[in-house]
């Protein structure tokens, strides 16, 4: 089941106070970024947040399931997205250790055009 465009919406409504929130939509699941960074990896209306030393101590702290977010996918924290005191540990060091992703060059901007003569 993909994650319905009521669920992120309700996802990012939750995380703006932490600043500008956008998301993406990709194969049918969601990114969601702070402040252009992604943070938060939304499949099958359930939030993930990555397993990092950073945010470990946080989650435990909180007693967090974790879960895979899709096949083959690295174990994550299941993110109790209406737990406002949760949100106020985990967002800002999200925010904070999450780095903003480098632009990458289109490929389109490389391929040749070939008029005719």
């Amino acid at each position: 089941m993909a994650t319905t465009k009521e669920y992120i919406d309700f996802v990012c409504e939750q995380i703006e106070r932490y600043g500008e929130v956008r998301n993406r939509k990709m194969f049918g699941e969601y990114m969601a970024y702070l402040n252009e960074k992604p943070v938060l990896l939304v499949c099958d209306n359930t939030v993930f947040v990555k397993k990092l030393p950073e945010t470990e101590p946080v989650m435990k702290e909180f007693s967090a399931e974790c879960g895979f977010p899709y096949d083959g996918a690295k174990e994550h924290f299941i993110l109790d997205i209406e737990n406002r005191k949760l949100l106020d540990k985990i967002i800002p060091v999200l925010e904070e250790i999450t780095p903003v992703p480098k632009k990458r060059k289109s490929k389109r901007a490389n391929t040749k055009i070939f008029g005719t003569m």
